[in-house]
């Protein structure tokens, strides 16, 4: 797949031009380099932080190089946007930086975060449904109503050449990158991206990475067409778009590289992993790329999973995520990488027994966080008592040495699910 469209929708040139307008607008967003990924994908790994850039991700990009190509008589009309959160808050910015009345609809069940900054930025945000889908309908009404420009997240040529300007910024900041990844919902950053570095650079490799749950891309490649998911299940709100978008899809099925899948799993993982190693707040969609990285460098066991003489690009797309799935995020992270244990025994009913459990999982070295007890289970005898423990521990390999250490003092510690 690294065949340039006939005739492409975007080209370099729109890609240039949207920089040059943008140049007023935001500072390129930083690279970081990560040496703990360094070392687990086993050549320089550097972080493209679009959660660190205006409104908390990329989409102010291609909002604004859209936006700002309206006419007068359109911007007095207005505009009027669909999203669960980053595309509200490009659109509701890059509104009230050109004076334009916007009006933005998000489902119902939507952040609180997302929705305060949304209206923060000027726009009025009306909820409708529960899905992008019906919100998407209820614009595309009021736009046939008022006369008010719909400005798409990703299926529009100045929005993908927006996007685009990420890639520019990528090859100044690492000249010498190897493999460029970046998270896939409509394709508009990622056809952008693909755009603006197959130009300069052919030889770099663009690789899309979707949620397993939202994964709409492979069979749609496969068809050669755009075709819709059944039904999406991720926590990944800024990447599950149920149809690839049509300006896109050429883009990517003629650049990109390849389009890989992660699962939830591994996106909580990867979130995890950038929150205490890279001090980065990334929300799921964002940490997509990192978790394809990480899952990579550990199937490939000793031999390094990208070319070790030129370094990985990993986009991390935004980091907008309301607080309370963060801290969900992280109990699920946690308990993935084996540093949450939770299990139950069943023990005698009589003083000294809670102790004696607890003295052994100091002794281990396992750090309590909650204990619960039970007396009222079926299976229990009249002399019983089941008590329930999570414990903290430093990974899979010390859970294991705890619950050894139980078994062996005679306790049958069953693990929660």
């Amino acid at each position: 797949m690294t065949a340039v469209p006939t005739t492409p929708l975007v080209t370099p040139a729109d890609i240039d031009a949207a920089r040059d307008l943008l140049a007023d607008v935001m500072h390129p967003t930083p690279m970081e380099f990560s040496q703990a990924l360094s070392t687990l994908a086993g050549t320089q790994v550097h972080l493209k932080c679009e959660n660190m850039g205006r409104a908390g991700s990329f989409k102010i990009r291609g909002a604004y190089n859209r936006m700002a190509g309206l006419t007068e008589e359109e911007r007095a009309r207005g505009v009027v946007a669909a999203s669960a959160g980053n595309h509200a808050q490009g659109v509701a910015l890059a509104a009230q930086l050109l004076g334009i009345e916007a009006t933005v609809f998000m489902p119902n069940g939507a952040s609180m975060p997302k929705l305060r900054a949304t209206r923060g930025y000027g726009a009025t945000v009306e909820q409708v449904g529960s899905t992008i889908d019906d919100c998407i309908e209820r614009a595309r009404e009021v736009e046939q109503e008022t006369g008010a420009v719909f400005i798409p997240p990703f299926d529009h040529p100045a929005i993908v050449a927006g996007q685009g300007t990420c890639g520019l910024e990528i090859l100044e900041q690492v000249p010498d990158v190897g493999t460029i990844l970046v998270c896939l919902g409509g394709g508009g950053l990622l056809a952008g991206i693909a755009t603006a570095v197959k130009a300069v650079r052919p030889d770099v490799k663009v690789i899309g990475v979707q949620a397993e749950e939202a994964a709409a891309w492979p069979d749609s490649l496969a068809a050669g067409h755009p075709v819709p998911v059944a039904k999406m299940t991720t926590m990944a709100d800024g990447i599950a778009v149920g149809r690839p978008g049509d300006v896109p899809f050429d883009l990517v099925r003629d650049l990109v590289d390849g389009v890989e899948t992660v699962g939830e799993d591994a996106i909580a993982r990867a979130m995890l992993f950038l929150l205490e190693r890279a001090k980065l707040v990334v929300e799921p969609a964002g940490a997509a790329a990192v978790a394809h990285l990480m899952n990579r460098s550990a199937e490939a066991g000793d031999e390094p999973a990208f070319d070790p003489d030129k370094p990985v690009v990993a986009v991390l797309s935004g980091g907008n995520i309301d607080t309370l799935l963060m801290l969900r995020i992280i109990r699920t992270g946690l308990g993935i990488a084996g540093r949450y244990l939770q299990f139950r025994v069943t023990v005698a009913d009589r003083p000294g027994s809670l102790s004696g459990l607890l003295a052994l999982l100091a002794q281990e070295r396992a750090n309590v966080l909650e204990v619960q007890h039970g007396r009222t289970t079926a299976s229990l005898h009249v002399h019983q008592v089941q008590i329930g423990v999570t414990v903290e521990t430093d990974g899979q390999e010390h859970s294991k040495r705890v619950v050894d250490c139980l078994t062996e003092h005679g306790y049958r510690p069953v693990l929660a699910d």
